[in-house]
């Protein structure tokens, strides 16, 4: 006969210790003024700071996209197309696969132009966001640490290069919960633009490392059924299936009662939303009562899989209470045709990004939605053929909605767009601001790992970019 404590976990150990010193380490994940109990969903109660926003749309353009081609003008790059790349910007510096070879400037490969009453420059192939551009806060002084795909998603997702951390989705739903009872707080879609580069994007990307598991990232399929076994098989009844779920449920907390192991807790809230989603994901995925000019605002035909599909999908997973909402963009990786590739991929994003805007505007909910858009790097202004190497000096990235300036411009690279040099802002500093917008102080928010306090924003010193607030 065993006892129980032969049969306790080392984690339930700790867990149940949260009675005495826990109870203490629990009060780090929140501000010190604030150290109430934590809500079944969230373990923020209470928030330090006015919250503006209630949700994130975060737009991921996977691959790299060139910042000279899309928000950054550089009409004297223009003028040095052919020319030596001048030494005193890249001498001794990290590059890519340019290390060692000749470095010529390439010149912007389409025009700019201003847009809206801010007048604010943009490549002409967007015209769609121009005429949103004065709801739109642009970041041009953008930089990160990595230089390669992989660890350059992980460290804009997470915060970190180093894989098993939380991502950003994760710390949110952890920190806040879900205000939806049948859809998963954190929900990820993605889509393969025409070019066809189909890079792959690692589930990693959107784990909950070493937080519960119950906050990592769903993702949604964007053709055929958006979840695999969604439906029952023949002749197997939704009463049945709830019955059948009600009953291993029932065991698994015995078993926590037992153990207080966080992992059966996860068991169990995964059964109960998996048996929600079964009818909320096909309510989610029917778009027929959005009307034509919905479908015509966003360009988009249903179930065609597109980013302009997922934008709309996007929007109704707001609506629905989904807190963290990420889309995945792939084929932007233009190491060579830049002018072609940034021309297919304006096509298939530019309409979408305008109608997620003026959507969320016309249902009211702009106002606490914020939305990011945001490669993991920027490309060089050096030639590479023709096109673009990968770059972490430079990047542009966009954010709207919930609390932010619209119709501004923040930071600037140099004359040729190699390196940021006015309000120079990290990836830590989005993340610091993004938390803030929610109501989270960043310094604040942190779980116990392996003996530190970890944070999304990390230790290197992360400020909220307090200068686009409004």
């Amino acid at each position: 006969m065993h006892s129980g404590f032969t049969h306790f976990h080392r984690r339930a150990f700790l867990a149940r210790s949260t009675q005495g010193l826990g109870a203490a380490a629990l009060s780090s994940l929140l501000n010190p003024r604030h150290t109430v109990a934590a809500p079944l969903d969230g373990v923020l109660s209470a928030l330090p700071l006015p919250q503006k926003a209630r949700r994130v749309i975060w737009l991921s353009m996977a691959g790299g996209p060139s910042h000279l081609e899309t928000f950054d003008p550089k009409p004297k790059l223009a003028e040095m197309d052919g020319k030596p790349m001048p030494e005193s910007l890249t001498k001794g510096q990290q590059l890519a696969q340019l290390q060692g070879r000749p470095l010529t400037c390439f010149g912007p490969q389409h025009p700019f132009t201003k847009f809206g009453q801010s007048q604010i420059e943009i490549c002409s192939l967007f015209p769609h966001l121009g005429s949103v551009i004065d709801d739109i806060c642009l970041i041009r002084s953008m930089t990160t640490d990595a230089i390669n795909h992989d660890p350059a998603h992980m460290f804009m997702n997470t915060g970190s290069q180093i894989a098993g951390r939380p991502s950003m989705g994760a710390w949110i739903t952890y920190g806040l919960g879900t205000e939806s009872e049948n859809l998963p707080g954190f929900v990820v879609l993605t889509s393969l633009g025409k070019g066809g580069q189909n890079q792959p994007i690692a589930a990693r990307q959107w784990s909950s490392g070493f937080l519960p598991s119950k906050y990592q990232g769903v993702q949604l399929r964007a053709k055929g059924d958006p979840v695999l076994y969604l439906t029952n098989p023949p002749g197997v009844k939704r009463e049945v299936q709830g019955g059948d779920v009600s009953a291993i449920n029932a065991l698994n907390r015995q078993r926590e009662a037992a153990l207080a192991d966080p992992e059966i807790a996860t068991r169990i809230a995964q059964y109960e939303m998996a048996f929600q989603m079964q009818a909320s994901i096909p309510d989610l995925m029917d778009v027929s009562g959005e009307g034509a000019k919905t479908l015509e605002l966003y360009g988009c035909q249903p179930g065609d899989g597109s980013f302009a599909s997922n934008c709309l999908l996007a929007r109704r997973l707001a609506e629905r209470g989904t807190r963290f909402i990420q889309l995945y963009h792939k084929d932007w990786d233009h190491h060579g045709g830049v002018k072609e590739g940034i021309a297919m991929k304006a096509l298939e994003i530019d309409r979408a990004c305008m109608a997620l805007i003026t959507d969320l505007k016309q249902r009211g909910l702009f106002e606490d939605t914020l939305i990011v858009w945001a490669g993991e790097f920027g490309r060089t202004p050096m030639s590479q053929g023709n096109g673009r190497d990968h770059h972490n000096k430079a990047m542009s990235v966009w954010m709207a909605g919930a609390g932010l300036r619209g119709g501004m411009v923040h930071g600037a690279t140099d004359d040729l767009g190699y390196a940021a040099v006015d309000k120079v802002t990290t990836v830590h500093d989005l993340h610091a601001t993004m938390l803030h917008q929610l109501g989270v102080e960043h310094n604040a928010f942190s779980f116990k790992f392996q003996g530190l306090d970890a944070r999304l924003t990390g230790v290197e010193g992360a400020r909220v970019i307090r200068e686009i607030l409004i």
